[in-house]
């Protein structure tokens, strides 16, 4: 078992057939192909979209006890005119995800770019009343301008228990390739100051690399010390890679596994890439 979590931003991508996944894996076995080498994947698919029951149900079936599933609220609730009119829809989502049990931890909570100080109050009562792990992303600059309102968010967080997620853009923001993949990804991203938070005993990492692996070295640098410092804490972070159209996120991932392995020697390794659908028997 790692004694962190590492992952990419889903499980469900066709282009890491031949690489991540045999060459002719359906779609079906995707998931499970997935967890013998990651132990965590963000869950951006219920930010678009809740799955039915059903769905809910395959994933219970297909991902191991120690797999965690890092949930966002959808953006119906996180994108509201008010959180605290949100409550039920909240309720009704956990208990779509019930079947997951703990491997559903911490969910996330997206906020969007206008939502600003003035609603602390209204973020504080959601948090009150949020019983599961939860972890959120901020996105409005004056929580990251080291004055007043940012200290509020984080005392805020800190004293519920919650954890600030922290994105990380700089790699991807360094590219100057004009590719449609690139283009797209910077316009999406947002360019905000590194916030790296352990608010609790599982900090959130999201790193959207740049396309080029190894340009992405120096940036990953200083996560690795702060990875590892975490984990000689007690800490167990979660840790996710991206790259620009997530093509070569599990070759990402990889990479800072590897050399994260040379800051805490004895760091089991990753499952090999491409492993057969025998091996799901």
């Amino acid at each position: 078992m790692l004694p962190y979590r590492l992952g990419c931003p889903s499980w469900s991508e066709a282009a890491w057939r031949g690489a991540l996944y045999p060459e002719r894996a359906p779609a079906a076995d995707y998931l499970a192909l997935y967890a013998r080498v990651f132990n965590a994947v963000e869950g951006n698919t219920t930010f678009y979209a809740q799955p039915t029951s059903a769905t809910v149900q395959r994933w219970a079936q297909r991902m191991p006890d120690d797999f965690r599933f890092c949930a966002k609220l959808p953006r119906e609730i996180s994108h509201s005119a008010d959180l605290r009119r949100q409550l039920g829809a909240t309720q009704s989502f956990l208990e779509l995800l019930a079947p997951l049990g703990e491997r559903v931890a911490p969910f996330w909570l997206q906020l969007p770019a206008a939502f600003g100080p003035s609603r602390l109050g209204e973020l504080a009562d959601f948090l009150v009343r949020f019983e599961p792990p939860l972890a959120v992303e901020v996105r409005h600059p004056a929580f990251f301008q080291r004055g007043e309102e940012e200290r509020a968010l984080n005392r805020l967080l800190r004293d519920a228990g919650v954890e600030r997620l922290c994105l990380d853009a700089r790699a991807l923001f360094s590219c100057r390739d004009d590719t449609p993949a690139v283009r797209h990804a910077q316009a999406k991203k947002p360019r905000l100051p590194v916030r790296p938070a352990a608010f609790t005993a599982f900090p959130q990492v999201r790193f959207i690399g740049h396309p080029e692996l190894a340009a992405n070295d120096p940036f990953l640098a200083p996560w690795l010390d702060k990875v590892a410092a975490w984990i000689e804490e007690g800490r167990r972070p979660h840790v996710f890679l991206h790259t620009p159209d997530n093509r070569r996120a599990p070759e990402l991932a990889r990479r800072f596994h590897e050399q994260l392995g040379a800051r805490l020697p004895g760091l089991p390794a990753l499952a090999a890439f491409g492993g057969s659908q025998l091996d799901l028997l």
